[in-house]
């Protein structure tokens, strides 16, 4: 107990004596559950859950949270279960425990997917309370000042992981101290010779500018009491040394220029004299046009406020100056976990940014395939800088650097997501791809019946619109793929007695436990995806309660004809090894999880296919086929100017359209161009080429593969 003592008297500044008491059972719990276990620094292993405990008391978070820090190991490293400890300490205490605690019972692949298991884990049990997170980040904070005593591999893994996971959800949570530190840990940890080097060259530098530093920190203060500003504090701060460094790296500056930028803050008593303070920093000194932001009026996401300003100090050093209340302040280092303390406008407009965060984050849960998939989409979110835009009645979103109209949708509803067709910046039309800046509008435009584009997951960044995307694009799958290996069947099935609609449900269900499945629907999503042979699955339908008869044999191995109408979508691709386009005698080549290819019956791949008749299946075009093919065309022409220019000409006149173009120079005076163009069938194909043979540059023109 001599360990927990400094603790208690710590708590006792804030909590009554019983919680203190509830918190001093639960060190006694955990001592004794962790008896006999030792650290990597050879102390014992309760020292560890003593100084998360501690950490998170210098936040002044509530009783439960501090026991739940002490206990949180035992659930993992222990006998201890979650249900000893609900008994014990309460259901809270114990939901908190076993939020932080790893999966142990199930096994999985690899390290990876256990780790990214994990990780959803404790981010979904995050969204249920938030200080599960805190007490991971108060874990790995602990872990991170003792990673010395840790082997170099196991070292530089958790560095990395802090880098890239929970120095970035610290900062979402707007705890700048937290976050820094993190990030100098990590960056020792991982790259230690650069570390000592970057710090022994700022140690020598940082004292070359004492005299300036504390020169300017005198005019703005004085300054600011001349103006009316008398409860203020100004102070020249330092950047940390990661910071420097991903500075460094990034724009590939030397220190002495990251070095050159001397940074101020300025601390006041109300917001209103923030405002104040801007305009007498910038009388004083002359501002840098474009570098002012008002994160005051336009919270940051994770809920930080300040103004920032950058200016022309004196010997003409650039100065940036941040600007803030005192609970500003307090918010930006603290971040959610200021809410403990005592609540303010402030803290309550950061929880509610922190809330928002984690609805999505239980949207992208629900929308996600995978563990892995999850986490990609929850990195993309940590690890992006906000661009602040505005919808047409003037709310503020918050999104990602290299945001897209398609992010802002499905940041504004889900259902306005899926349904966007277009959209306008500034009250102008504008491309679904086009990056978003700081203080633009922006309007969708919805379409009743439409759906995602699967092109949208090129340039959406946000990992609530992905997961949305993905989420829509294998629900379509899954209905395109059932409706496809119906119609396999069918055609399976031609010219037999048996009708597929005429099977009672009960007979389904005997089919189905059959195949080992579990509904009817399931079993055409199989067959549609190429998991299951239709000739097979044919066979099994017409033999089940019967023998087969040989007319339905020959039937059988005969097969029917699958007719191809251009709608199919995600499940019927067309090959880009021979681009079949209506019209082309055509086979279908059925790839396991992916549907039907279609080649052109000349296509080299069909000739290995036809040793393989599982894979093989006959095929046609509808009559009427719907949509545009792309199909490649070679052009020799005599290189004069504009030449290209009247071959894109005679495409448009042709009602086809451009895909992609290719230029190939043979010599000074011939080249080979190659166009992707999309046309409705062989007819369009034809009408084009003859279109082209006018223009009289062309000396040759074919159909390519």
């Amino acid at each position: 107990m001599f360990a927990f003592t400094d603790l208690r008297d710590q708590l006792a500044l804030y909590l009554s004596q019983d919680q203190v008491d509830a918190i001093s059972q639960a060190y006694t719990v955990a001592a004794n559950a962790h008896d006999g276990q030792k650290r990597y620094t050879g102390e014992p292993y309760i020292s560890h859950p003593l100084e998360v405990a501690r950490i998170l008391a210098g936040m002044h978070m509530d009783h439960q949270c501090i026991m739940a820090a002490m206990l949180h190991d035992v659930i993992e490293d222990t006998a201890l279960d979650k249900n000893t400890i609900a008994q014990r300490f309460g259901e809270k205490v114990a939901e908190l425990v076993d939020g932080v605690s790893k999966l142990k019972q199930i096994s999985f692949e690899s390290k990876e997917q256990a780790q990214a298991e994990n990780f959803r884990k404790m981010m979904l049990a995050m969204a249920q309370d938030i200080r599960v997170i805190l007490i991971k980040l108060a874990d790995r904070l602990h872990n991170m000042r003792t990673l010395g005593a840790m082997p170099a591999e196991k070292r530089r893994r958790i560095a990395l992981e802090t880098l890239e996971i929970y120095a970035p959800i610290a900062y979402r949570l707007g705890m700048n101290h937290m976050r820094v530190e993190f990030e100098d840990l990590g960056f020792a940890a991982l790259y230690p010779l650069r570390y000592r080097i970057l710090k022994e060259s700022v140690r020598r530098a940082r004292g070359n500018r004492k005299a300036l530093v504390r020169t300017i920190e005198r005019e703005l203060k004085k300054k600011l009491h001349e103006a009316g500003v008398k409860e203020c504090a100004v102070w020249g701060r330092e950047k940390h040394l990661y910071s420097l460094y991903t500075k460094m790296h990034k724009k590939r500056l030397s220190l002495s220029e990251v070095m050159d930028v001397y940074a101020f803050r300025i601390i006041v008593k109300k917001p209103e004299d923030c405002y104040l303070a801007l305009g007498v920093v910038h009388l004083t000194y002359r501002p840098i046009s474009r570098r002012f932001k008002d994160y005051i009026a336009i919270p940051k996401a994770n809920g930080y406020q300040s103004l920032h300003t950058t200016l022309i100090g004196p010997h003409g050093v650039p100065i940036e100056v941040q600007i803030r209340t005192e609970d500003m302040e307090e918010l930006a280092e603290n971040g959610i976990a200021s809410h403990w303390v005592y609540k303010t406008a402030e803290k309550e407009t950061a929880h509610v940014h922190t809330r928002e965060w984690l609805k999505g984050l239980l949207e992208i849960q629900q929308n996600t395939g995978n563990s892995l998939e999850f986490i990609e989409n929850v990195k993309i979110d940590l690890f992006s800088d906000a661009v602040y835009v505005f919808t047409p009645k003037g709310r503020i979103l918050s999104l990602p650097q290299g945001a897209t109209p398609v992010d802002f949708a499905y940041s504004v509803h889900t259902d306005i997501g899926n349904a966007c067709v277009g959209c306008k910046i500034d009250r102008r039309l504008a491309p679904l791809s086009a990056r978003l800046k700081n203080a633009q509008t922006v309007e969708i435009i919805t379409a009743k019946g439409a759906h995602p584009n699967p092109a949208w997951l090129s340039f959406a960044v946000t990992g609530k619109a992905r997961s949305n995307i993905r989420h829509w694009l294998k629900s379509q799958q899954r209905t395109e793929s059932q409706a496809l290996g119906k119609r396999l069947i069918e055609s399976a099935l031609a010219g037999s007695a048996m009708v597929l609609d005429e099977i009672s449900k009960t007979g389904w269900k005997a089919i189905t436990q059959d195949f080992g499945l579990n509904s009817q629907d399931e079993l055409y999503e199989e067959v549609g995806l190429g998991k299951r042979m239709a000739p097979l699955v044919a066979q099994r339908l017409l033999g089940y309660g019967s023998e087969l008869k040989a007319k339905e044999k020959a039937i059988l191995k005969q097969g029917g004809m699958l007719t191809i109408q251009g709608t199919e979508g995600l499940v019927v691709t067309y090959g880009k090894c021979c681009y079949p386009i209506p019209g082309d005698y055509v086979v279908g080549q059925l790839i396991v999880g992916q549907g039907v290819v279609i080649h052109k019956e000349e296509c080299a791949k069909i000739a290995r296919l036809r040793k393989a008749p599982t894979q093989y299946i006959n095929v046609q075009w509808e009559e009427r086929v719907v949509g545009d093919f792309p199909v490649p065309i070679i052009v020799d022409v005599i290189n004069t100017k504009g030449v290209l220019a009247q071959l894109a000409a005679a495409i448009a006149e042709s009602n086809a359209n451009i895909i992609n173009v290719h230029i190939d120079e043979r010599d000074g005076r011939h080249n080979t161009v190659k166009f992707i163009v999309a046309v409705r069938n062989r007819s369009h194909l034809a009408r084009m080429m003859r279109r082209l043979r006018t223009v009289s540059e062309v000396t040759r023109i074919a159909r390519g593969k």
